[in-house]
């Protein structure tokens, strides 16, 4: 028979090892959707990715850039380990039909203003992705800047068919 000791030890162990890596991974994911990196006069918040389903090849990036300087900047590249194809896309509503396209010149981040991008509209485009996202995982990503240059992020993955960050789902 087992004691009264025995027991809540297992069930202490077994508590940390299936719970102490979702603790982790919304931690991180909390840590990213609040903190804001800067790079020159820009601010980098709410960034996020989604989880993918099996087998699906593309996914996306979202954020928020604010452009606290008196200068335009412009988005120019992404880029993950994840797939040689990143692309910064845009959906808009054109004669009643939404319509996704790649932005070739970037996006511009205007001085004083702030771009978000999001599901449905501006957006990182990643395609040809061997290994799809999974919820609770972190997605390495760099955006290029012309004026602000490389900036690093660490997007959290939150589950398939995310509208937004769910800022409420990861509260301390």
């Amino acid at each position: 028979m087992f004691g009264t000791k025995s027991i809540v030890a297992a069930a202490l162990i077994a508590a940390g090892t299936i719970l102490a890596p979702t603790a982790q991974a919304d931690d991180k994911a909390h840590d990213a959707m609040t903190k804001t990196k800067m790079a020159g006069d820009l601010h980098l918040s709410g960034y996020w990715t989604r989880a993918m389903l099996p087998g699906q090849k593309v996914g996306g990036g979202f954020l928020v850039i604010a452009n606290k300087g008196a200068a335009d900047d412009r988005l120019v590249a992404v880029a993950t380990p994840h797939t040689d194809r990143a692309e910064i896309h845009e959906m808009a509503v054109v004669d009643d039909v939404m319509k996704m396209r790649r932005l070739d010149e970037g996006l511009k981040i205007p001085a004083g203003e702030s771009v978000v991008l999001e599901p449905g509209g501006f957006h990182l485009m990643f395609m040809a992705v061997e290994t799809p996202f999974k919820e609770g995982e972190m997605v390495p990503v760099t955006v290029t800047f012309e004026r602000a240059g490389d900036v690093e992020l660490m997007l959290p993955v939150m589950p398939a068919g995310s509208k937004k960050m769910d800022h409420g789902a990861h509260s301390n």
